[in-house]
């Protein structure tokens, strides 16, 4: 019989939660605490109360996050060990206050912060602060000489993968899981599935209620409602993308599609000030560090338009995309999970 497992879960983002679940559903008889979705147990905070979007959308959550490090830090007295997952501007400071105040309770990083995109001073804090360093992709051990890579969790998740390039009439629009993404993108996904004379799937968050969709999405009555990015992806053509997992999704499953990326205009400036990458799409990020020619097309800000969506779908070499985007389960080489739950078990 196998010991009960107490675990502290820092778990902010929806993705986050998605990349959680199947590591709960693996640890037979763990009791976890912290912040996650409610569909695992009773948080001390669900993960929605952190929903942001964008720099500014920062400032009025500041005061909430530090109440919850403080509580946090309490909760870890109780626990075996404690698991952080992305979202660094939350987890960094809790993993701090941990430190500082339990020293001894072990704390993985899961998902580690994006420093190979900007903010490489986290790396000493990281490694100051976090015993296990779980890498999701191969590169970062050039940052982090702390890290071992895991594999990456959506190699786990994906249960089917194309194996040819196949026209099967239908196109996949997936504007976002913010509401403020896609506020952006659905009028122009809008015009365009009417230039598109093709089956169009609209791909909405599992974590929206239908009051929620009503409000952010507006008219949807040209496309077909999926809740399963992974399902509409196999069943699809062609994909509307934008940035985030979801892209990733795409490749590995082999489905062509455009990225396409509008943020508020003092955001995008930020970022392009700080942000030191070539490209937006954890793909073609994946491919750059490996030496290799990016996969797909990346329309950001004023280029998203519907003209421009269309001629990426008209001209593209769907086929010659399929087999360049091979290239990335290879990189990538296996899941995540067995050496999640190695690494929690021991």
């Amino acid at each position: 019989m196998s010991k009960q497992i107490k675990l502290l879960v820092s778990s902010l983002e929806p993705s986050a939660n998605l990349h959680l679940e199947p590591i709960l559903e693996k640890l037979e008889d763990c009791e976890i605490f912290g912040i996650f979705d409610e569909k695992f147990g009773k948080p001390y905070l669900p993960s929605s109360a952190f929903s942001i979007m964008g720099f500014l959308d920062v400032v009025p959550k500041i005061q909430k996050a530090k109440r919850a490090i403080k509580e946090l830090v309490k909760l870890s007295f109780g626990v075996d060990k404690v698991l952080l997952i992305d979202s660094p501007a939350f987890n960094l400071p809790l993993a701090k206050a941990i430190k500082k105040r339990n020293p001894t309770v072990e704390i993985i990083y899961y998902i580690l912060p994006q420093v190979w995109a900007w903010k490489e001073k986290r790396v000493s804090k990281v490694q100051k602060y976090c015993d296990v360093l779980a890498s999701v992709l191969p590169f970062e051990l050039d940052f982090y000489s702390k890290a071992r890579y895991v594999g990456h969790p959506l190699l786990d998740e994906i249960k089917a993968f194309k194996d040819e390039y196949k026209q099967s009439g239908v196109i996949s629009y997936l504007p976002g899981s913010r509401k403020g993404e896609i506020k952006k993108l659905m009028p122009i996904f809008r015009e365009l599935v009417k230039k598109i004379d093709k089956k169009a799937f609209l791909v909405i968050p599992p974590f929206f209620s239908d009051k929620q969709i009503d409000e952010i999405y507006g008219d949807i009555d040209e496309f077909e409602v999926i809740r399963d990015a992974k399902e509409a992806f196999l069943k699809s053509e062609f994909a509307f993308v934008c940035s985030g997992t979801a892209t990733l999704e795409a490749a590995l499953i082999g489905t062509p599609f455009v990225l396409a990326y509008k943020a508020k205009k003092l955001d995008y400036m930020i970022a392009k000030r700080f942000v030191k990458l070539k490209y937006a799409g954890l793909a073609n990020i994946l491919l750059d560090f490996s030496g290799k020619k990016a996969l797909h097309v990346e329309l950001l800000q004023d280029a998203v338009t519907v003209q421009n969506l269309y001629n990426e779908y008209i001209n593209m070499d769907k086929k010659i995309f399929f087999e360049d985007s091979l290239q990335i389960r290879k990189i990538l080489k296996n899941g995540a999970l067995n050496n999640m739950l190695d690494i929690i078990r021991k």
